[in-house]
């Protein structure tokens, strides 16, 4: 598990310090976790860029918010060939990152089990929704139709046509698990599916998850203590403690949901493929949580979740 001490890190002063100091840790747990058969694989060695280094080129743009693969890679290309002076043409570059997804993946999960996040025994249940083209176009659209459904946004006041990303976040707003499903999806039935390697903690919900049964489900199978936010008509009204409580755990998360839609754009899709679009919601959430990682390891753990500085300075 990495050891923070380990890194001698103060400030990240431009973006060639950012793409270094990404790499070391990617690559610190690349080589932690990725098991032999996957870094020896045939013909790893005529590759000219390493697993490690496609990776942080990669959650580089995404800090940045370059949504354009193709102008990013030429712009590394031209600009940072003392980082990656063998960099490989843009197809080899784009295949073989969607080849890494269980690489990326795994690196992903690696990050969000990070003690010095989710220790701690309180979690924030939530979902937004992410969807696959403008609303008007839904009916004609062909972008993930066998998992894609119409639904119903309350936050936003709007119907969607898309999918919806559920997360799992500490009240730092670090995210340690994530789900997608279809839009229309009730945010309840993604409960236990999202906190299976999760137990004995606590985790607070909005208006959209209450339920006795899911209540009492989890606290039998999980000893996980689920509280959620009631009606305002709700015979057993919550006491005045717990709703600031539970309105603090909102802003967190309305919070980190404003950064991957504003930062990292996740709900804007540009994937074709079912493949290609969990690549780059990994991609996005191993992103942020890097950004929480930076900041733990430059000593900004006072504003551990301000990120968009790590990037942009």
């Amino acid at each position: 598990m990495l050891e923070f001490t380990y890194y001698n890190t103060e400030k990240i002063a431009n973006l060639k310090d950012f793409f270094t100091v990404s790499f070391v840790l990617i690559d610190d747990v690349y080589n932690e976790v990725i098991p032999e058969s996957i870094k020896n694989r045939r013909n790893i060695s005529e590759s000219k860029l390493s697993d490690s280094e496609i990776i942080t080129i990669s959650i580089v743009g995404e800090a940045l918010t370059i949504d354009s693969e193709k102008a990013w890679f030429y712009f590394v290309k031209k600009n940072y060939s003392d980082l990656f002076p063998n960099i490989c043409d843009r197809t080899r570059f784009n295949r073989t990152k969607r080849n890494l997804y269980k690489v990326i993946l795994e690196i992903q999960r690696y990050f969000s089990s990070l003690a010095i996040f989710s220790d701690e025994d309180t979690r924030i249940i939530d979902s937004m929704p992410i969807p696959v083209c403008k609303f008007g176009r839904a009916y004609f659209s062909k972008l993930f139709k066998d998992i894609s459904t119409y639904s119903y946004c309350a936050s936003k006041k709007e119907t969607y046509f898309g999918l919806k990303l559920h997360a799992l976040i500490t009240t730092d707003g670090f995210i340690t698990d994530f789900l997608l499903t279809t839009a229309n999806t009730d945010d309840r039935d993604a409960v236990f599916e999202l906190i299976q390697t999760n137990a004995n903690i606590k985790i607070l919900a909005d208006k959209g998850y209450i339920g006795n049964e899911l209540k009492v489900s989890l606290a039998k199978e999980k000893e996980i203590l689920f509280l959620s936010l009631k009606r305002k008509n709700s015979k057993t009204p919550l006491e005045k403690r717990l709703r600031n409580a539970l309105s603090k755990a909102r802003r967190r998360v309305e919070t980190s949901f404003s950064q991957l839609a504003g930062q990292f754009n996740i709900a804007r899709v540009l994937a074709k493929s079912k493949w290609g679009l969990m690549l780059r919601i990994t991609l996005k959430i191993l992103t942020h949580n890097i950004s929480f990682v930076l900041n733990a390891i430059t000593g900004n753990t006072i504003h551990i979740a301000q990120i968009k500085h790590l990037a942009f300075g």
